[in-house]
């Protein structure tokens, strides 16, 4: 939603002829005591309990926001013409459809759409009221400050171990003897203003105080409003057990609104319940009432239900209690919860790479896009909180199986982003909180760049749903129109990267934005577009690559929009040129011809390539400095137009996308590369690149280690088994190892990521393939809780 989508019931609930001053003055003189106030509208309030021996002072931030708006620049900055690349796609907008608003808009409202920070609430619009939490941490006898999400803060673990997207939350977080659960609520009554109302409860435990640790420890949980609101305090600190009201105020989409804090001690936890009631602009006993309802003994009761309810949802989704023993089940849980709990909605202008060069712009300048929002899941909370084109459609895997309509949202949300051209920025920086967690350097998008379209992966399996009659009704009928309202969006998608991306032999595509000119630092050029950062292709960039990835990813999406096209009254026509494109990237013996290598029984990319090149040091100046001593890429071979032979994840993209007849022996040979430990197969999933490789486990610079280089990763693990999985059920004579390494791969990892989780408190970005000890980001409960669909058996059957 934007800033300007007011909603209806919300603005009768304000008269716009009082003023904010006036208007908070009256809320003032109905809410306080006659006690004397204090004149200042931001004041702390120090509250101090005692549970345990254990000192917790606790504080209410009040704080007043001011955003400055970004002047959005177009043209060549003098308001000549709008350049393309930062030109909004030219049709309805798909979040506009009838089928977000509502009820379903409103039901998202509010929620835990923060996911870089610890416990961080808003609302889905640009300029909202926001909260969080904050705590002095203690380690090493010292304090620390805990609110963003870091992997410094060392923490035993945190994550949302449930959590059903919408309206409850539980988390846990342990820092250095001292445990905290933070759990959510909303709640939504006939007086609630537009969103309905929350209840947040912190828990508070110590574990064991070592000597180290002082005997205090502070928290702190503040408000703030980005819309330029006023806030005023409700009490003073001498009447911090006389009345529960800690805060109110006023704005456009929920009306008046109250904050309150109730608290509890027993002799084993502490707890502080904060409540937020919107609308309450009515006599103060409903509004007590109300809060009675989001406190104390009535809000366990509420939490207990949720909990229950979560339960048996993924009971009744996953089906895990014949496959799993109870603690794979609890990780299941922790994993696909984090995932939800990470959904984020931002909003602000991503930075795009001027495409050319003018009189008013150099080469390197950048332009703002469009202000625009985005609701979306995230890979990591302290690593990545933010959004990423190609994870997205992984994620989406799990979510759409969850809450269909939730998955359609940010579906919606990311096609909306997309330009003119048909181009979708592939990484979402969006506003000030994601850009605080991404160097300025990494901060522009290229135009020219694309990302593996995933989110067809999605769509995929959307279609067929339907086609199988698998959806209610109801559901068939909203994915139909959806699917109307985003064809247009679809095709120009499709149309971008048939075009820009496509290779000079027909049916070939590789992935643009490789430079060798630029790439001197490093032993093989990375393809930061495809995903797969550092994984090897061709040393020598040329227009003349084939990159088998891109095709595969390519005959997902023609095949896709041809089945969709199939759903669709009126673009059975348009969907032929789909039909036809998929069976020509399906081509089995054309696949063979362009990418097979009969003396390795794989399938590689395509380039201009040698084998002999390494990193040496040598004197290099850089922008007229003196010369240093740089690790520069050394050729010992003129490279030729050849297969690149690298065995990894790539070489099985025809395999994962069952294009290999299941009694080829070409398939048999795929087996073989999976199976073998030389090359890719681990006890604890497979590689990303085979042993044998060349460039297995090296660094591409002198600061950059080996990344899709052997590590295993949960999202090409995942697509290898779908396949394996549909290889196993096919007449054929592979059929019975197919299923035989299915069983083996699919045990070893859900083994691995369970003993990971049981030591570290974490899901890993990646997986070392020596020990299989976790790696990279964490918790990453991005891709890598696939291993929910993984444990639960849950595959695509298109």
């Amino acid at each position: 939603m934007t800033g300007d989508d007011r909603r209806k019931t919300t603005r009768n609930r304000i008269k716009p002829s009082t003023t904010n001053e006036d208007h908070n003055n009256k809320l003032r003189n109905r809410k306080l005591s006659q006690k004397e106030r204090s004149k200042d509208q931001i004041r702390i309030l120090d509250v101090n309990f005692v549970t345990l021996g254990f000192i917790i002072m606790t504080s209410l931030f009040v704080l007043f926001f001011v955003f400055r708006s970004v002047k959005f620049l177009d043209g060549d900055g003098n308001g000549d013409v709008l350049p393309r690349v930062v030109t909004p796609f030219n049709g309805p907008k798909i979040m506009d459809l009838e089928m977000f608003q509502g009820e379903h808009k409103e039901s998202l409202y509010w929620g835990t759409y923060r996911p870089n920070v610890y416990f961080g609430f808003r609302a889905r619009t640009p300029k909202s009221l926001v909260a969080g939490l904050m705590w002095l941490g203690v380690k090493d006898g010292q304090y620390h400050m805990r609110h963003v999400c870091q992997d410094a803060d060392d923490l035993q673990t945190y994550g949302w171990n449930k959590h059903n997207g919408r309206d409850y939350g539980h988390q846990v977080l342990i820092d250095h003897g001292m445990t905290l659960t933070t759990s959510f609520l909303k709640s939504k009554v006939n007086d609630s203003g537009y969103g309905g109302d929350w209840a947040f409860r912190l828990g508070v435990q110590s574990e064991k105080l070592s000597e180290n640790m002082p005997e205090a420890a502070q928290l702190f949980f503040y408000v703030a409003d980005e819309g330029e609101n006023a806030l005023s305090l409700g009490r003073s600190v001498t009447e911090i057990y006389e009345k529960s009201l800690l805060a109110f105020g006023s704005r456009h989409d929920v009306g008046d609104w109250e904050l309150h804090l109730k608290s509890n001690d027993d002799f084993e936890v502490h707890h502080i319940d904060i409540a937020f009631v919107t609308g309450t602009d009515i006599d103060d006993a409903r509004v007590e009432e109300r809060v009675d309802s989001l406190t104390g003994t009535s809000l366990t009761g509420q939490f207990h239900k949720k909990e229950s309810e979560f339960d048996d949802k993924y009971e009744k989704i996953f089906n895990p209690s014949d496959k799993l023993d109870s603690e794979s089940v609890e990780v299941g849980k922790a994993a696909i919860g984090n995932l939800l709990g990470g959904i984020g909605y931002f909003y602000g202008q991503s930075k795009i790479l001027f495409p050319q060069p003018s009189k008013h712009r150099s080469d390197g300048d950048s332009i703002l896009y469009w202000p625009a929002e985005l609701y979306t899941a995230v890979p990591s909370r302290p690593f990545f909180p933010r959004g990423f084109l190609w994870d997205e459609g992984f994620h989406q895997l799990l979510i759409w199986r969850w809450d269909k309509h939730i998955s359609l949202d940010i579906i919606g949300h990311w096609l909306d982003l997309m330009n003119i051209d048909g181009w979708i920025p592939r990484e979402q920086i969006l506003g000030a909180e994601a850009l605080s967690k991404v160097p300025e350097e990494f901060v522009v998008q290229r135009p020219s760049n694309g990302n593996p379209p995933t989110l067809f992966l999605v769509l995929q399996d959307l279609v067929c749903g339907m086609m199988r009659n698998r959806f209610s009704a109801t559901e068939s009928k909203e994915i139909s129109t959806f699917f109307e309202r985003s064809y247009g969006r679809l095709e120009a998608w499709f149309q971008w990267f048939n075009t820009t991306q496509s290779g000079k032999d027909k049916s070939s595509y590789y992935w643009h934005g490789r430079k060798e000119s630029q790439t001197i630092f490093e032993l093989n050029p990375k393809t930061l577009s495809s995903g797969l950062d550092d994984y090897p292709r061709a040393s020598h960039p040329t227009e003349e690559e084939r990159h088998l990835d891109l095709r595969c990813w390519m005959l997902l999406a023609a095949d896709c929009m041809h089945s969709i096209s199939e759903q669709l009254v009126n673009k059975k026509e348009s969907g032929k040129a789909y039909e036809e494109t998929a069976k020509l990237l399906a081509d089995f013996d054309l696949l063979n011809k362009m990418h097979y290598d009969k003396d390795y029984g794989a399938y590689f990319d395509y380039g201009n390539h040698t084998e002999k090149v390494r990193l040496r040091r040598q004197l290099v100046e850089k922008n007229g400095n003196q010369p240093s001593l740089e690790l520069v890429r050394e050729v010992l071979e003129k490279p030729e137009l050849r297969l690149v032979p690298h065995v990894g994840y790539v070489s099985l993209f025809p395999f994962i996308w069952k294009i290999i007849p299941s009694k080829s022996q070409i398939l048999g040979k795929q087996l073989d590369i999976i199976a073998n430990t030389s090359t890719l197969w681990t006890n604890f999933g497979l590689r990303s690149l085979s042993k044998t490789s060349s460039m297995y486990m090296r660094r591409n610079t002198e600061h950059d280690p080996p990344y899709w280089r052997g590590p295993i990763w949960m999202n090409m693990n995942y697509l290898i088994l779908s396949s394996l999985h549909h290889y196993s059920k096919e007449e054929g004579p592979y059929r019975e190892r197919a299923k035989t390494i299915y069983n083996e791969l699919r045990g070893n990892l859900i083994r691995n990521v369970m003993e990971n989780y049981k030591r570290t408190g974490y899901l890993w970005e990646q997986y070392d393939q020596k020990k299989g000890n976790g790696k990279g980001a964490h918790p990453f409960t991005g891709w890598t809780s696939l291993v929910v669909l993984i444990m639960a058996e849950s595959y695509s059957e298109c």
